[in-house]
């Protein structure tokens, strides 16, 4: 990590903030506790999880983007022995790649699966109004709706557990200044309403009404699980090769074109952000990776100049911009989260965070 990060501050010991806290993380639960005790929480939450889940279709809910750290969720909630449903958005960028594995996994393990398909018009007036307001957070509108569309998923079949790929063993690091913002309706509606050009009517989204009921009304727990085993990356990728006959796809998150294309072009090249830091970084505190190794992988290049091009071309088309269009959007002054309304500023939603975080609900 760098001063790409704003934010970021070093102490007398050359240890940056992230590192620090980073460190906090590893000391506390579930991560600073030896194999046996990791294993004895893990048996703990799946047979509460199994529990809670009897009677019904499913006990659990997992997403699946065909990426490595959602594969290897599913692989290992039926290694437990749960009963989840895999829920997907199709938001239009999927890779054939993402696509395929998704379909070999499941098969291969007899998860069902419920794809939900995004508006295309919608969501790429949205994706537009993102790209427009010169924030480097254009992948919110995505992520915004995975989680709505897994809490909506969630209560439509009673469950009370979503078991999610997202694990500090691999993302521990990330800096606020490159993307923030993920679960403030009133930030992303407010930037569609200053760029859109049409009515979100079906957009997934979750309100802040919403928030409260699916934590606090229908209770449903989200479940950081592979933080309570030893999740090594290149391990999991091996097994999802081996025994579910996966392929990986180049680069963490480049499962979706869009992903591929934002986080490896208009990340770096506008905001001089390259997200690869902020990953090898994590996986340096986990001990996955060496510092040497890290900083001979940071000097390739961040996007092979044969597919850029082609890319670019996929990307600029599907949006429906021009060239110039598209460059246009290069252009304009970088903004950050907070040049725009959000209920971040407010404090009734500090003061509910507050509580949120208090009560434990994730895990």
């Amino acid at each position: 990590m760098d001063t790409t990060d704003p934010n970021i501050e070093f102490d007398e010991r050359g240890y940056c903030n992230h590192c620090r806290e980073a460190e906090s993380i590893f000391n506390s639960e579930p991560l600073c506790l030896n194999p046996k005790e990791k294993e004895e929480s893990l048996k703990k939450i799946v047979d509460e999880i199994k529990e809670k889940g009897k009677n019904k279709k499913y006990d659990c809910i997992i997403g699946v983007s065909g990426g490595a750290d959602s594969s290897y969720v599913a692989y290992l909630t039926k290694k437990l022995g749960l009963r989840p449903l895999a829920v997907h958005l199709d938001n239009g960028w999927d890779s054939k790649l993402s696509v395929t594995n998704i379909e070999k996994l499941l098969k291969k393990l007899g998860i069902d699966l419920h794809t939900h398909v995004i508006d295309w018009e919608e969501f790429k007036d949205l994706q537009l109004s993102f790209l427009k307001a010169s924030t480097p957070d254009s992948e919110i509108p995505s992520d915004h709706a995975i989680i709505a569309i897994l809490y909506k998923i969630a209560a439509k079949y009673n469950v009370d557990y979503i078991l999610a790929g997202t694990n500090t063993s691999t993302e521990s690091i990330l800096p606020i200044a490159w993307s923030h913002g993920h679960y403030d309706w009133k930030y992303i509606s407010s930037i569609h309403k200053k760029f859109g050009k049409s009515k979100l009517k079906t957009y997934p989204h979750l309100t802040l009404l919403d928030f409260f009921v699916y934590n606090f009304i229908k209770k449903i727990k989200w479940i950081s699980i592979l933080n309570y085993v030893d999740y090594k990356r290149e391990n999991a990728i091996k097994i999802l090769k081996e025994e579910m006959d996966w392929e990986f796809y180049g680069r963490k998150h480049y499962e979706s074109i869009y992903t591929k294309f934002f986080q490896g072009y208009i990340l770096p090249t506008k905001f001089g952000f390259d997200k690869r830091k902020a990953h090898l970084s994590s996986m340096i505190l986990s001990g996955q990776i060496t510092r040497e190794e890290a900083l001979k992988e940071i000097k390739k290049d961040v996007y092979p100049s044969e597919e850029l091009k082609q890319d670019m071309d996929y990307v600029i088309n599907k949006l429906g911009l021009t060239k110039e269009e598209f460059e246009q959007i290069m252009a304009l002054p970088p903004k950050t989260f907070w040049d725009y309304p959000s209920h971040e500023k407010s404090w009734y939603f500090s003061m509910g965070m507050f509580f949120y975080n208090l009560s434990g609900k994730k895990i």
